[in-house]
């Protein structure tokens, strides 16, 4: 018998599956309450219809560029050997002591009320204009659904983001400049990037706009320079100062970090958060919430296998076509084996490289991620999902009231990152 995935609609009691494979109406009580309203226009739409704003919605996208390019105790030497590990960091007094002012925290339900932490996505989360382009777009071509239903809003993220943006300023600056830091237009997620400064109504800048003079920061404007207070930056760590990291970045600003260290400029998300959402670190999230909050961790970690351990890499070798495997420095869905979805060749494979570098691998059991239904070419079908909540610390902790539904298009797949052909959805928290 085939595995049955929680579905966010529908509970799949007895007569079902048989009412859907006849098209007949579904049993009493087979659509979840949150989702009847929903179910019963859904119920009502043709398949022309839904085949028409399906089009509509791919040529807007289209036209506005809404579309990424497809491109406890911790053991010591697992941060000073990590990849996004920068000893230059350390001496700076961050301002406001914060360090992940944008985080992306990947939430995946295996069951009723069974939630877990997949991920933390603490660089530089991209994802947001999905989540309001999304919203736009469903209420541009569906306005009779929000009619019926009392939707929380989400188009006042890039308020929020500028609220905390300013409110993290060093020094207390009453009337702080902030900017976005883009590496340029050939970069995948640049329409966020121009999306997001013009939504918040500030300056757009890549590095050759900005220069360093007497430990600030500025940028080139018609008018003179002006000086620069916080950034919001979307470019990696390596690429900020050349005098610093890569020597061949034109990305950043040499001297950036000398106006870092003396405290004229806060950059969000600070240098060196990439060691946090690095996947040799994810097992021991729960052991740091304990030790620094005297607290237990509200959603779960997924069970996690660490490869340097000799006992679990034994484990995960012996048992690899039940696991999800994973590179430490992966991204993306890069670097990774679905093991019940991989061949025994590609299995075979996966297994010399984790023996050869087992500290650069972490496996964890395969999730039945929930589905949701998703309008593809064969009609309305489940296809498993995540949740991408965006979480903005500033003063205070603040998100929205929705987030990034990402969506594995292809039939059984179980990832849904959009370099990987995933799609993403409209995210609805239903207010009362």
């Amino acid at each position: 018998m085939a595995a049955r995935f929680f579905d966010e609609m529908l509970d799949w009691q007895d007569g079902v599956a048989a009412a859907i494979h006849a098209g007949e109406s579904l049993p009493a009580g087979a659509v979840r309450g949150h989702y009847k309203q929903f179910a019963d226009w859904l119920a009502r739409q043709s398949e022309g219809t839904m085949d028409n704003k399906r089009a509509e919605a791919d040529l807007i996208f289209r036209r506005v560029g809404i579309t990424f390019a497809v491109y406890g105790e911790k053991p010591p030497d697992q941060i000073y050997n990590n990849a996004q590990y920068r000893p230059e960091m350390l001496g700076i007094d961050v301002p406001r002591d914060i360090y992940a002012h944008v985080a992306g925290i990947d939430v995946v339900r295996a069951g009723e009320g069974e939630f877990y932490v997949l991920e933390d996505n603490l660089r530089v989360p991209s994802g947001v204009s999905y989540m309001l382009e999304n919203r736009k777009m469903m209420m541009r071509l569906f306005p009779d659904l929000f009619a019926r239903n009392r939707v929380a809003p989400v188009a006042h993220y890039p308020d929020l983001l500028l609220d905390m943006l300013r409110g993290v300023s060093p020094q207390n600056i009453a009337d702080p400049t902030v900017v976005v830091l883009t590496p340029g237009m050939y970069n995948s997620a640049y329409f966020e990037h121009a999306f997001l400064a013009q939504q918040m109504g500030v300056e757009l800048v890549e590095g050759s706009d900005l220069f360093v003079q007497d430990d600030h920061l500025y940028m080139r404007t018609t008018q003179g320079p002006q000086r620069i207070d916080v950034i919001y930056r979307r470019v990696d760590d390596d690429f900020l100062d050349p005098l610093v990291f890569r020597s061949d970045s034109t990305l950043g600003a040499a001297g950036l970090l000398s106006v870092y260290r003396a405290g004229n400029v806060t950059i969000c998300n600070a240098i060196g958060t990439g060691v946090a959402d690095d996947k040799s670190i994810y097992p021991y999230v729960p052991d740091m919430i304990r030790f620094y909050l005297g607290e237990e961790a509200i959603l779960n970690n997924v069970p996690t296998y660490m490869c340097r351990r000799p006992d679990d890499l034994q484990y995960v070798l012996d048992h690899m076509g039940e696991l999800v495997v994973k590179e430490t420095h992966g991204a993306g869905g890069y670097g990774m084996l679905v093991g019940p979805a991989a061949t025994r060749a590609e299995i075979d494979t996966f297994r010399e490289v984790v023996r050869a570098r087992p500290e650069q691998y972490i496996a964890q059991p395969t999730l039945a991620l929930s589905t949701c239904p998703t309008y593809v070419e064969s009609g309305i079908a489940p296809r498993h999902i995540d949740l991408r909540p965006f979480v903005l610390s500033g003063r205070d902790v603040r998100m929205v009231p929705g987030g990034l539904t990402r969506v594995a298009l292809r039939e059984g797949s179980l990832v849904v990152n959009s370099s990987q052909g995933g799609g993403t959805k409209d995210t609805w928290v239903l207010e009362r």
